[in-house]
């Protein structure tokens, strides 16, 4: 079936299983015990694929680790690919308390310390990408190197608006009615591919399974209003602005994206000049979802520099 590009298909419509096959079924999981000051000790879920040096991927808002299941061929005959779910996300914990930017960034730097990921380089995508580029400012040792695929980070109209609606309205129980109802559909509203055929049954039910709890809808609303909040964004622009980057950085952007407006990109490419800006075309914020290929090929380069 073709469509337009962001041309949602019917809910009804979806296929149960993915048209682009891929290995998801083959990566292994263990789980590992973290501790941070803010969140006492969680258990975090790490998939693994792959042989090779160790190459972090770390997921976006709403998503777990099977984000990155088109990367694992591609990616997985050079690196090790080593996948956790973030604290409040997937089948790793998910803790009732404040989950802002920094408290994330502090646990995702643990898990690279239980992991023994020291020096490795890292895969972020949206939340994931300015999670790990807030960690590399708080520890810049931890990584060598990163490729931040069309995160968030710097405020926009939009989430100020976010930010104003989270706070004035009784914004949890809205948010936990919307998603309650039917999480799947929510799923499928509102994650954005260049091209919907992509999508299945098996991936609504499997970024849904976490929001069929109460808890699992408690930390996504957390993860909206905390770790999305715009005060530590503007704080984050200052940083970059005075300090620059502490590690090579590689900032890859969608020309369309209705999720992250491009322009995120652009102005972190203003602020960081010496990064390494690639822009895709027909592409996704989830270009290794519906571009993996290209993606794969923009991103060789730079981790095997």
């Amino acid at each position: 079936m073709a469509l337009a590009p962001f041309e949602q298909l019917a809910f009804a419509d979806v296929p149960e299983a993915p048209r682009v096959p891929h290995r998801w079924a083959d990566t292994t999981r263990r789980d590992v015990t973290v501790r941070t000051d803010e969140l006492g000790s969680i258990r975090i879920a790490v998939r693994e694929y792959g042989s090779g040096p160790p190459l972090l991927l770390v997921h976006g808002l709403m998503w777990t680790s099977y984000s990155f299941r088109y990367l694992l061929e591609p990616l997985g005959a050079r690196f090790r690919l080593v996948m956790p779910d973030l604290p409040g996300a997937g089948d790793s914990d998910h803790p009732d308390v404040y989950l802002g930017p920094d408290v994330l960034a502090r646990a995702l730097l643990a898990t690279v310390d239980a992991l023994d990921l020291r020096g490795s380089a890292v895969v972020g995508n949206s939340m994931g990408g300015y999670l790990s580029m807030r960690a590399a400012l708080l520890d810049p040792k931890a990584f060598t190197r990163l490729v931040n695929l069309h995160s968030p980070g710097l405020p926009t109209p939009r989430m100020v608006a976010l930010r104003w609606a989270m706070r004035v309205l009784p914004s949890f129980r809205i948010v936990d009615r919307l998603v309650r109802k039917d999480p799947e559909r929510w799923v499928h509203r509102n994650v954005h591919y260049y091209d919907e055929t992509l999508k299945s049954r098996e991936e609504h039910r499997e970024i849904a399974r976490p929001l069929t709890t109460p808890a699992g809808r408690r930390t996504f609303y957390r993860h909206l209003r905390d770790t999305l909040d715009t005060r530590p964004m503007k704080q984050f622009a200052s940083t970059l602005r005075a300090s620059g980057f502490p590690i090579p950085l590689l900032l890859v952007y969608a020309d369309r994206d209705p999720i992250v407006p491009p322009a995120v990109g652009a102005r972190l490419r203003e602020l960081l000049p010496s990064a390494t800006f690639i822009e895709l075309r027909e592409a996704s914020h989830f270009a290794h979802v519906d571009a993996p290929g290209r993606f794969v090929d923009a991103i060789t380069p730079f981790l095997s520099a």
